[in-house]
């Protein structure tokens, strides 16, 4: 039986980071992926030798202190990424951060009011991101609690800095809907259904669900804008592993864990499929917290824990479209080289949130979509278009079919050609991956982003759910790392690091 001071299961962005976070404080790790590649949600795959972001495809969020933790601060390309919002009218509009402006470059008639609630959120969403880089608070009297009490008291600060008015307006909405903010402030339009697109992606809510004004919040932790990493995705798992192994860390791909194995209330170690035992006082899980909690037994675990746990909301109902393009769309550059977003009005994206509740596919998806072969100096013509499919069921009526199938590729496809005129001809390769799909490969449940929706009692303190916060995850030495756990879903290392630090501190 070999031996390590810890094990960390997956080998996704979150399940890295914890790994070399850990193997950089000289603890001897060892990390286990069922894939036969690293990198989960955030990998690189191949459609007819070409390479694809298989599933994420955008940055939100990177967490500045993982960077640091791992190593890999300044071994990234990263490019910011200008925000399109396309409209079939062709009323189309580009944010380049600070300046809302249309596709001649002139000022957009509602560049004023768009910019100031764009600054306004991204001050609301700063004082909220400070609790993202450590674990939710414990208010109690031990050395812990105590920093999480310093640490809430600088957000306290941070809010109080606010002053009285804008105070005010914060917690005015921050547990309303996308709906009404956006309507109060903006006229239903491209720019608008953009927001709201933002405020629902990756959820099983609609712009009028109550807290989608968090989770609008949510995408503006860090100055709101997505970001692009020269190469693909999947350098960011590279950079992470290289990081862990450069460290000690081994990391075994192919490699299935049969079950977490304990002791008297204490982890010793994992079995594999094969039969193998590892043994490491530690065992940190970057599998969503259903599955973490069934490979180490519902006996772990109190009875109202393991009945919670079954209760996590997690419906997916975002497709991944991966195109093979001949050649570009006629459209211009300034287009093409942004994050795309079709929702050409907040009502729309409403109305295609309204089939998926009965296990149908909206005729008129909301798509976010990239072509990041237009960065690259060195391409030889054929080009990649990625697109995130929103309002597609996890399990639709009667089950998947290749009919059903053909039918959400082809409503895609007449989206984005409402858009991007020419994009359909020039497709050679085209590869669907459904919510089931997506669970099917990396065993999200539901084939949903963040392993859990971002709702107010599935975060914090009660994520993934209420006594099972902070990291610790039933017997003494098991860990929660992936986004099933405080701060969430999307690409950010955050709570691979978060966990390896309590870890390491000893908070079991």
């Amino acid at each position: 039986m070999s031996r390590w001071d810890a094990i960390v299961i997956g080998a996704g962005t979150n399940g890295l980071t914890a790994a070399a976070t850990l193997a950089r404080a000289r603890r001897r790790v060892c990390v286990l992926e069922r894939s036969e590649c690293i990198g989960g949600m955030a990998r690189t795959a191949r459609i007819d030798g070409v390479e694809v972001p298989e599933i994420a495809h955008l940055l939100y969020n990177l967490s500045p202190k993982a960077l640091k933790a791992t190593g890999i601060d300044g071994r990234l390309a990263l490019r910011p990424m200008n925000d399109v919002a396309l409209c079939p009218e062709g009323r189309h509009a580009v944010f380049d951060g600070t300046r809302l402006r249309d596709l001649e470059g002139k000022a957009h008639v509602d560049a004023a009011a768009f910019e100031a609630l764009h600054m306004r959120l991204c001050r609301f969403a700063g004082i909220l991101v400070r609790l993202a880089d450590r674990a939710p608070p414990e208010l109690n009297a031990s050395l812990s609690g105590l920093g999480d009490l310093g640490a809430l008291l600088r957000t306290g600060f941070d809010f109080r800095r606010l002053g009285k008015a804008e105070a005010r307006e914060l917690l005015r909405i921050l547990l309303s809907n996308a709906h009404d903010l956006l309507l109060d402030e903006l006229p239903d339009g491209p720019i608008a259904g953009m927001l709201a697109a933002d405020a629902v992606r990756g959820t099983h809510m609609g712009p009028r669900s109550p807290g989608t004004v968090f989770s609008l919040l949510y995408r503006f932790g860090r100055g709101g804008r997505a970001q692009w990493i020269a190469g693909g995705m999947g350098r960011l798992a590279e950079a992470l592993a290289d990081s862990a192994r450069t460290a000690g860390a081994e990391i075994r791909t192919a490699t299935r864990v049969a079950s977490v194995m304990a002791n008297e209330d204490r982890v010793v170690g994992v079995r594999l499929e094969s039969g193998e035992e590892l043994a490491a006082p530690l065992v940190l899980s970057s599998l969503a917290a259903p599955v973490s909690m069934q490979l180490a037994g519902v006996e772990q675990f109190d009875v109202e824990a393991v009945r919670r746990l079954r209760s996590v909301r997690a419906k997916g109902n975002v497709a991944k479209l991966n195109l093979v393009l001949s050649g570009l769309p006629d459209v211009p550059h300034s287009i093409l080289s942004g994050r795309m977003v079709v929702a050409p009005t907040v009502s729309e994206v409403e109305r295609a949130f309204n089939p998926v509740k009965y296990g149908e596919s909206s005729s008129d998806p909301v798509i976010e979509a990239i072509i990041p072969t237009v960065h690259e100096t060195e391409n030889r013509g054929r080009h990649v278009l990625s697109a995130c499919i929103q309002y597609v069921p996890h399990e639709p009526a009667g089950g998947w079919s290749d009919t059903l199938r053909e039918e959400v590729r082809e409503r895609a496809l007449d989206r984005l050609e409402t858009v991007l005129p020419g994009v359909s001809a020039r497709v050679e390769e085209a590869q669907l991956l459904t919510p089931a799909d997506i669970e099917a490969r990396t065993g999200a449940p539901g084939g949903h982003w963040h392993h859990g929706e971002l709702s107010f009692d599935q975060l914090l303190t009660v994520r993934p759910v209420n006594g099972l916060g902070n990291y610790r995850f039933g017997p003494r030495g098991y860990f929660l790392c992936g986004a099933s756990t405080h701060p969430g879903g999307d690409v950010t290392g955050a709570p691979g690091h978060n966990a390896a630090r309590a870890a390491l501190e000893g908070r079991s």
